[in-house]
């Protein structure tokens, strides 16, 4: 296996952080919703322990539980937040939703650069392919890694379940369309790590799922 993905459960919305990580130490950070320092200092244990480089920082989509960590990550390790354009307005309305919670955010940075459908994350000569796949948010993306047999699913497909429509800018017709029209199509066996919850399988998904029957 040339990648591998870790993943961490962090903050009240119990949402899914990945690293993915090269053979030769390289890493991948995404969604980091580490929120206090306790969590804070989780991720930077494991990251020092296993000698990983931080190379890059991804968000899948801009909601609060994956954007917590945000702050930290990018000044920790001196890297430039990378996401899809559309989902602007979301991270910027972030400091209101933290608020609104009750939480403590230090406001993430903004992006330096863009990630759009069918673009290339490279990490050590491997290869993900980027998805636009809206629904749950305006403009939510998932990263498929077609030589691993995985993608990292944001919150478009869960086990037997879907992201959720009735925040600002999802609608659950796009939801439903992106996961058949981006997800399904990939091979059965494909695993699919979502930001909250177990691991589950395309091929699964398409028999169980009842959201999508």
């Amino acid at each position: 296996m040339a990648l591998h993905v870790h993943g961490f459960t962090f903050n009240p919305f119990q949402e899914n952080t990945y690293i993915i990580r090269a053979e030769n130490g390289e890493c991948i950070i995404i969604d980091p919703g580490c929120f206090d320092a306790r969590e804070q200092q989780q991720l930077k244990a494991y990251i020092e322990s296993a000698n990983l480089k931080p190379v890059r920082l991804i968000n899948t989509h801009c909601h609060i539980d994956h954007v917590l960590g945000n702050k930290f990550v990018a000044e920790t390790y001196d890297l430039g937040l990378e996401m899809h354009k559309g989902e602007l307005p979301v991270l910027e309305a972030q400091v209101h939703t933290a608020s609104m919670y009750g939480i403590p955010y230090e406001a993430s940075p903004m992006p330096v650069s863009f990630l759009e459908e069918g673009d290339t994350v490279e990490i050590s000569g491997h290869a993900m392919e980027v998805l636009f796949t809206p629904g749950h948010s305006p403009a939510s993306i998932c990263l498929y890694s077609a030589e691993e047999g995985w993608v990292i699913g944001g919150d478009v497909l869960f086990y037997e379940s879907i992201g959720r429509t009735d925040l600002p800018g999802g609608d659950h017709q796009t939801l439903l369309r992106s996961i058949r029209e981006k997800l399904f199509v990939l091979p059965d066996e494909t695993i699919v790590y979502p930001g909250h919850m177990q691991s589950t399988k395309i091929g699964y998904e398409k028999l169980f799922n009842p959201f999508l029957q």
